[in-house]
């Protein structure tokens, strides 16, 4: 791949399929732009149906095969991904940079670390996993479902793509990986990895291009399997509609608006630093950001306070200075989005604290959006319903414990929650009350091994660990055995 870090393109027109890539400078371009410079960086191929054809009957061809494959194989295939993105993390640390303006240190220190975390728990996961238990005359196997589409997002482009690649590996299973076309640089970086892994032919395949063509082959597609997508919740409709038809399984990772419930005694000189950090990580371009931060009515002004200080700490800019804590949204259309968002809440009087519409000082262009953050917001602001997927976080204040409860559970998402509490027994009671697929207590660290994924419209399946490899398999009872 044709890359670098000044203005020569990064033009790439690749797919691999069965093992191998084919070139398609032939085929229709899609600009990926720099969205720090609002530059063209350059180009990736654009898939065809034709494309998609080729890249599910070679998964197809190699399923028989790969799904027998043993155990030891499959981990030996995954340690040697892992081990070669750990040699080539600086690669993938400036491809993401460059591809949706994360800040380098971030990508370093987050992006990268957690892609090669989920290759890391799938091996530990192999290393205990029963495929066959027995009892009682009877045997229960597990199996690989077959040939699966993975379809992944902009926001966390490694990330995401070994959230779904590795326990498809590990379980046995044959891939066709879809990348967003907005941040598609790091997807052909992995496949190189896959291929100088070693992947037998057809066990990987990538085929970058839009939803609109790619994303609906493979969704409608009668030798696909199963389809796991991480994207938005209109997305998700999209993919599970196309793929009914042939009944095949769907894992969906959709949106969220995720609360972080603030009780009375909790830490609130730390913990509202913590919580505008964290939902503003990313440039708030996470599902499960914690972007409604819920408070006793009583503390709102020490609130709002703590979270001004916080923000003015966030330095905005170049994201190639390792200064720089804050990149530019990722793209033009998000960025559209987030100013029309700053903008809905001011219309709803929503009152805003700090930030607002436009450029941060200072900067004269790129994709860069002001760190926001609206107080005095009741359930009924758009601002406190809609996911914005940007630097933007709304203060609601609350009467008493039963009004948090109920306020955190009035959205239609339920990816992930916060709780802040001195108390734990308090804290467990109050996470087991709140509807969404995992809560966090005082700021934990961050596992590769809890199982990930919403209620609600933010989808259904699990991912990460254990609970991420079996939406790979099937479970057959073998009666008799």
């Amino acid at each position: 791949m044709t890359m670098a870090t000044d203005n020569r393109s990064w033009d790439d027109m690749r797919l691999y399929i069965d093992g191998r890539w084919h070139d398609r400078s032939e085929a229709p371009k899609i600009a990926v732009v720099n969205p720090g410079s609002e530059t063209v960086l350059g180009h990736v191929a654009a898939g065809s149906q034709a494309d998609v054809e080729l890249a599910v009957a070679a998964a197809r061809r190699a399923f028989d095969q790969f799904s027998q494959s043993t155990v030891a194989a499959r981990i030996a295939l995954l340690e040697r991904i892992q081990a070669l993105i750990e040699a080539r993390a600086e690669q993938f640390a400036q491809a993401i940079v460059n591809e949706m303006g994360t800040p380098i240190e971030f990508a370093r220190n987050a992006h990268v670390p957690a892609g090669i975390a989920h290759v890391r728990a799938q091996i530990e996961v192999l290393q205990t996993y029963e495929f066959l238990s027995r009892k009682e005359g009877m045997a229960i196997s597990k199996e690989p479902i077959g040939v699966c589409a993975l379809i992944t997002p902009w926001n966390w482009p490694l990330y995401q793509i070994t959230a779904k690649v590795a326990p498809a590996i590990a379980s046995g299973c044959t891939v066709v990986l879809k990348p967003s076309e907005l941040s598609p640089y790091s997807a052909l970086l992995f496949a190189e990895v896959m291929h100088d892994a070693g992947a037998p032919a057809g066990v990987f395949n990538l085929v970058s291009g839009t939803g609109e063509v790619v994303g609906a082959a493979l969704s409608s597609h009668p030798e696909v399997d199963m389809i796991s997508i991480t994207g938005s919740t209109r997305a998700g409709v999209l993919v599970a509609q196309a793929a009914a038809v042939t009944v095949k399984r769907v894992v969906q990772e959709l949106g969220g608006k995720s609360p972080n419930v603030f009780l009375d005694d909790a830490d609130f000189k730390n913990g509202v630093a913590k919580g505008v950090l964290s939902g503003m990580r990313n440039a708030g371009q996470s599902c499960s950001a914690p972007t409604r931060m819920l408070v006793p009515a009583s503390r709102l002004a020490e609130v709002e306070a703590l979270a001004i200080a916080a923000v003015a700490d966030i330095t905005v800019g170049d994201p190639n200075d390792v200064k720089t804590i804050m990149g530019p949204i990722a793209n033009a259309a998000q960025y559209a989005r987030v100013q029309t968002m700053i903008a809905r809440g001011i219309e709803e009087g929503a009152k805003l604290i700090c930030g607002g519409l436009g450029l941060p000082d200072g900067l004269e262009h790129g994709y860069f959006a002001r760190p926001t953050v609206f107080s005095e917001v009741t359930s009924s602001m758009q601002v406190a319903q809609q996911e914005i997927f940007g630097p933007v976080l709304v203060i609601i204040p609350y009467q008493d414990e039963a009004e948090a409860i109920a306020i955190a559970n009035d959205t239609i998402y339920g990816l992930g929650a916060h709780v802040q509490s001195a108390d734990p027994e308090r804290a467990r009671r109050v996470a087991g009350r709140l509807r969404a697929g995992q809560v966090h207590i005082n700021y934990p660290a961050w596992r590769s091994d809890a199982p990930f994924g919403g209620y609600k419209r933010s989808g259904n399946g699990r991912e990460y660990g254990v609970h991420g490899l079996e939406e790979y398999l099937e479970t057959k009872a073998i009666v008799g055995y």
